[in-house]
């Protein structure tokens, strides 16, 4: 690739958003581009099984990204495997920095950068993660009828999740660091009502053990007292947050309060011929899906923006 190669349309990111915008993109022959980042795939390469994703009744989330990847290459996306430094979204084109020191210019841009989930930082976490440690209830909840829950946070997330797994067990545990749940009081009395559900306050998971392929308990610490507790668990949802990958959009693009990408028509950003899709901007629902859905929708209006500069 030359450096003065100006491109139509470039995708920042490859999880579901990313690659079914590329998906859509190539067939509409916008040749996109697609600069998959520091972890090609996303979110969903640390996920075993999904069984929420339309027309695979179980797929292991790897899998996936590895379908939507050759589709998109079957119809000619190109891939660049580096990650993303900075932009320069004050010119047209947009110029696009990599940890290569390659400057891509590119007449449009999506967005699909995604979010991480906050993490504990407790020990076990990391060697859990995906063999009963997941921050998607949603996503993996299926997997664990009629087993040990626990569930760490206070908010909505939190709540959601516990309700979710009613669905599938009543050995739910919520552990807050806080004396009271902080997710909104239609929600807290749902939750507190549940004879499922049991809540345990001033406390945090400060290790997740296991016997190295499976979560088998926690351990949790009382801020007060200090004590620890043991609890035996076979997975554990880590509702505490996610942060959007949006550092290097700030002071281009207009943010929300959390820090996603604001957008002002559909998947339009502050900045006209940039689009969003995925979870970068919606803080709401976070799933596969719904991702896959904002990127068909942001490659369709960036192939609409192309085509009225040419106009």
């Amino acid at each position: 690739m030359k450096n003065s190669d100006i491109k139509d349309l470039t995708i920042i990111g490859s999880g579901p958003a990313g690659l079914s915008a590329a998906i859509y993109a190539s067939r509409a022959n916008l040749n996109p581009l697609v600069i998959e980042g520091r972890e090609p795939g996303g979110q969903l390469m640390s996920t075993t099984y999904l069984e929420n994703w339309p027309g695979d009744q179980k797929i292991l989330g790897p899998e996936l990204m590895a379908n939507l990847k050759q589709h998109a290459k079957s119809f000619g996306t190109h891939f660049l495997s580096q990650s993303v430094t900075s932009v320069d979204l004050l010119q047209k084109p947009f110029i696009i920095s990599t940890d290569q020191n390659i400057q891509i210019k590119s007449k449009a841009i999506i967005i699909s950068t995604g979010a991480n989930p906050k993490r504990l930082g407790c020990k076990g976490e990391n060697e859990y993660w995906s063999k009963g440690v997941s921050s998607c209830a949603v996503c993996d909840g299926a997997l664990f009828r009629n087993k040990k829950i626990v569930i760490v946070g206070g908010g909505d997330s939190a709540m959601e999740n516990a309700s979710f797994m009613t669905n599938f067990t009543d050995k739910i545990t919520i552990v807050h660091i806080l004396p009271e749940l902080t997710a909104s009081y239609s929600m807290q009395k749902k939750i507190i009502s549940d004879p499922k559900i049991k809540i345990i306050y001033n406390s945090s998971v400060s290790e997740i053990k296991g016997d190295n392929h499976q979560v088998s308990s926690v351990s949790i610490t009382n801020y007060h007292t200090k004590n620890i507790s043991e609890l035996e668990a076979d997975a554990v949802f880590i509702a505490i947050g996610l942060i959007p990958n949006t550092n290097i959009f700030k002071g281009q693009l207009e943010l929300t309060e959390y820090g996603h990408i604001l957008l002002k028509k559909n998947t339009e950003t502050s900045v006209k011929g940039v689009f969003a899709a995925g979870d970068v901007a919606d803080a709401k629902y976070r799933q596969a899906i719904t991702s896959a859905g904002s990127g068909c929708a942001a490659s369709l209006d960036a192939e609409r923006y192309l085509k009225n500069l040419e106009d």
